[in-house]
């Protein structure tokens, strides 16, 4: 049976999804809908609490961001917001720009909503590129009734002897995850052996006041992923509604997720829209490709600002 979870910022939603196998001209047919069990593996390095809000960490531009406005929030000089961020320029910060906040930073007034907490890593994988790299992922999941939002993770590679080959920083699809939610962070390692072991260690993850998120509720209305015969790709469509009571949505995204038969992550691809009016929607349609075996599951996450 293939499934397809749905999940929404704030609410979880009952719509009418359907997962359909396409084998080779048979009828399509839908099944009900569940989450997959993904159990933890045990070459994850779990920090007991998450690194302070000082570590460095993305930051995403919203409409009303300034260089100077940014600087100050965070307590940093310009130049060294400058010197983080070299091929990005303050006088052109277009709206979705990831803008990289280095250590040595605090949050400023609105830091009492903001709060530093545990984040569980329940799953790590890589999967081998045919140009003889890897793709890492680690599955975060969040088990608080809080949004969490500026979610990265350091990845490393370890050799047969367990000395570092390879690190980098591994950032999520989208902005945060949702409450009781979860979400991968990922990275591409060039020219590395499909042979080394994986470690992860959560860097940064900060938790929002709800009531104070700039994170708007959304929906996900017919969707559909549609498998191919083979497994290796989902051609993904359905619709994001507002609720007429909500202001108005100036960017929305969906991330999906792909896993195989065994819960484990073998693909994601992030979908990025435009506005929606209260009371309005929007239809997306894209594709998701398996980077390792073929994909049994997807499941959605969509984010509206």
């Amino acid at each position: 049976m293939r499934n397809i979870s749905l999940i929404v910022i704030f609410i979880l939603t009952a719509c009418a999804s359907q997962t359909l196998r396409n084998n080779s001209g048979n009828s399509l047919k839908p099944y009900i809908t569940a989450t997959p069990n993904l159990a933890s593996t045990p070459d994850i390095v779990i920090p007991a609490t998450a690194l302070p809000s000082s570590t460095p960490f993305m930051y995403t531009i919203k409409a009303g961001d300034t260089f100077s406005q940014l600087a100050e929030q965070f307590r940093i000089s310009q130049d060294a917001l400058k010197a983080a961020n070299p091929d990005i320029s303050p006088n052109s910060m277009a709206i979705g720009t990831k803008l990289l906040i280095p250590s040595g930073t605090s949050t400023s007034a609105n830091a009492a909503t903001l709060t530093p907490v545990p984040v569980p890593v329940t799953q790590t994988v890589c999967h081998p590129s045919v140009d003889h790299g890897l793709w890492c992922f680690a599955l975060i999941h969040n088990d608080t009734a809080n949004i969490l939002e500026n979610v990265s993770a350091q990845i490393t590679l370890l050799d047969e002897n367990n000395s570092a080959i390879a690190s980098a920083t591994a950032y999520l699809p989208l902005d945060m995850i949702p409450p009781n939610s979860s979400l991968p962070v990922y990275v591409f390692f060039p020219n590395t052996a499909s042979s080394a072991n994986i470690q992860v260690q959560v860097l940064s993850a900060i938790q929002l006041d709800n009531k104070n998120s700039h994170y708007l509720p959304a929906t996900l209305n017919n969707s559909v992923a549609q498998i191919n015969w083979n497994g290796l790709t989902a051609q993904l469509r359905g619709q994001i509604a507002l609720p007429a009571e909500s202001t108005a949505v100036t960017q929305v995204d969906v991330a999906a997720v792909a896993y195989d038969k065994n819960g484990r992550v073998v693909g994601v691809r992030r979908w990025e829209g435009g506005a929606i009016q209260p009371g309005g929607s929007i239809s997306f349609n894209f594709v998701v490709s398996s980077l390792g075996s073929a994909i049994d599951t997807v499941s959605f996450v969509v984010q509206a600002k």
